[in-house]
């Protein structure tokens, strides 16, 4: 659920020196003028998350969880996933997806992924070193898994040879920018409960889909059958924190246990709590999703047709996926940082985020119009 950058050298600025320069401990170090387009992740946190640190900041509360913000958090989020739901806030994505998978499966369980999902591509080795866990991942054209495409890698059950494939983990939204409608995961889930597997999402975007889609996100959830949930909120304006959200308590055993086991138990988990009650008592979720999802439209419209500009996958949230001219990329990143995408076709992504404005989108249009005419 972290969005890991691509490692292509960066000709952005460098960032200030500060290792020797005396500042006084509020000091701000950098420019709060300084705006990108390379990760959802850049942006700061939301005012209201803020104020919501604020108020849960005064006085003591129990730790490790036993604090009356994460038993408000419970009840809040039944409201939006159903009265079975039970939420584990965490630290980090890394660490809700790796937490989520080792509740569902046994030691010899596998995992059936899209090869481009995070869990396989952006977080280093964590699933296999950390989790124990076996990914059998499958090539898809636009990062979405289907049921005919997990039975490529769902099969050798009683092998004792193989690794047991007992898990299917999707991501909404893809990497690609790609969303699941609720048919497309009832679908997947009623193709993986039919062979005794478990589905997973891993829902880093979760609220851009949403927004996206139009409907509750039990809907796509909950409702479609989905069993256990990694729900993003550093993407969506939290300063820290995710959540594990168990969705059929038969699927998965053990999280406190593991939660703890793996670094993942933060001791004043009122904070993380508290954040996510504010994301979603108030709808904040959706308006900062709908407000991101609206500015990479923008941005798209924008470039669209532009003269040596392909836009190359559909903008469902809150990406834009586009071919570039060569060298352009790298000039326009002097003013505005992001990311390859792929580096053999010079396909970037162009990433917005709850603080994106419509002077943002416009500035960094105009930066690349200028570039492109330089270069004709």
């Amino acid at each position: 659920m972290t969005d890991a950058p691509d490692t292509t050298p960066s000709t952005a600025p460098a960032a200030p020196d500060t290792t020797t320069a005396a500042f006084a401990p509020t000091q701000r170090l950098h420019d709060p003028a300084l705006r990108g387009f390379a990760s959802d992740n850049y942006a700061g946190v939301h005012p209201e998350m803020l104020t919501a640190l604020a108020a849960a900041n005064e006085g003591h509360q129990i730790a490790y969880g036993e604090d009356v913000y994460t038993a408000r958090l419970q009840h809040v989020m039944k409201q939006h996933f159903g009265d079975e739901a039970e939420t584990f806030p965490v630290f980090n994505g890394t660490g809700a997806n790796v937490l989520s998978l080792q509740s569902m499966l046994p030691r010899w369980g596998a995992v059936v992924c899209a090869q481009t999902a995070h869990i396989n591509t952006d977080e280093n080795a964590a699933p296999e070193r950390i989790g124990g866990l076996k990914l059998l991942t499958v090539a898809t054209p636009d990062g979405k898994l289907t049921p005919d495409l997990i039975d490529v890698e769902a099969w050798g059950w009683g092998d004792e040879h193989r690794a047991q494939p007992l898990a299917v983990s999707i991501t909404q939204t893809t990497e690609l920018g790609t969303l699941y409608t609720p048919d497309e995961v009832r679908a997947i889930a009623d193709h993986v409960h039919e062979r005794g597997m478990r589905l997973h999402m891993d829902g880093a975007r979760l609220s851009n889909a949403a927004a996206s889609l139009g409907v509750p996100l039990r809907e796509f959830t909950t409702d479609a059958g989905v069993d256990v949930l990694s729900y993003g909120g550093t993407k969506n304006g939290l300063l820290y924190g995710e959540a594990v959200v168990v969705l059929d308590p038969r699927a998965s055993e053990g999280l406190s246990y593991l939660r703890k086991m793996n670094m993942q138990l933060t001791s004043k988990m009122r904070f993380v709590s508290a954040q996510l009650i504010a994301l979603f008592e108030d709808d904040l979720w959706l308006r900062s999703a709908s407000h991101s999802n609206a500015m990479a439209q923008r941005l798209r419209a924008a470039v669209d047709r532009m003269p040596g500009v392909t836009l190359t996958r559909p903008t469902q949230s809150n990406a834009v996926f586009a071919i570039v001219p060569p060298g352009v990329a790298d000039r326009l990143r002097e003013v505005f940082r992001f990311y390859d995408w792929n580096n053999a076709t010079g396909e970037v992504r162009w990433m917005c985020a709850f603080d994106t404005t419509e002077a943002d989108v416009d500035a960094f249009v105009a930066a690349l119009a200028g570039i492109l005419a330089d270069t004709h």
